[in-house]
């Protein structure tokens, strides 16, 4: 008599249990504790949606070409004496540098690369305050819901390992 090695008889001994546990049935996933779960959606009166901004920030670099001669008001020449010369150095200390006329790259100015940063804000979500039933809730939506909001309603009964 031949021998058969074992691995051999274990292929189709694996293959009819397989289709023996495929063929079994599928319990509904709406069992809890062999109770059947009663659900139902209803709406809830929306309270306040507030959108939460993630915020961005992006950096290019933007030429600026600015007129050779700074343009600021023109001062008459008048000589100074004593108190005015003083008040005059005092405001000059205080007074920023004169203002620089921005041109256009053909008007032959000097012109540079600056860098620019811009900031962008975008709602990634929204806090949503509802009430179902009179009671208060809150959840993080990926959407502004409008005035109401579907919610889904589950009630199971609570079974207890001693109860009869």
């Amino acid at each position: 008599m031949r021998r058969i090695p074992c691995n051999l008889l274990a292929i189709p001994l694996a293959l009819m249990a397989a289709s023996a546990w495929a063929q079994q049935p599928v319990q509904p996933p709406a069992q809890v504790h062999g109770q059947v779960e009663n659900v139902r959606t209803e709406y809830a009166q929306v309270l306040r949606a507030e959108p939460v901004y993630e915020t961005l920030r992006a950096t290019s670099m933007v030429e600026r070409c600015e007129a050779s001669t700074p343009v600021g008001p023109r001062e008459e020449q008048v000589p100074r004496s004593g108190l005015s010369r003083v008040l005059g150095a005092v405001r000059s200390a205080f007074t920023p540098d004169p203002k620089v006329e921005e041109v256009a790259p053909s008007a032959g100015g000097e012109c540079r690369m600056v860098p620019m940063e811009r900031e962008f804000r975008r709602p990634i979500a929204w806090d949503v305050d509802y009430v179902h039933r009179s009671v208060k809730y809150r959840a993080r939506l990926p959407y502004d819901p409008g005035n109401r909001l579907q919610v889904r309603v589950s009630v199971t009964p609570i079974v207890s390992p001693e109860s009869p």
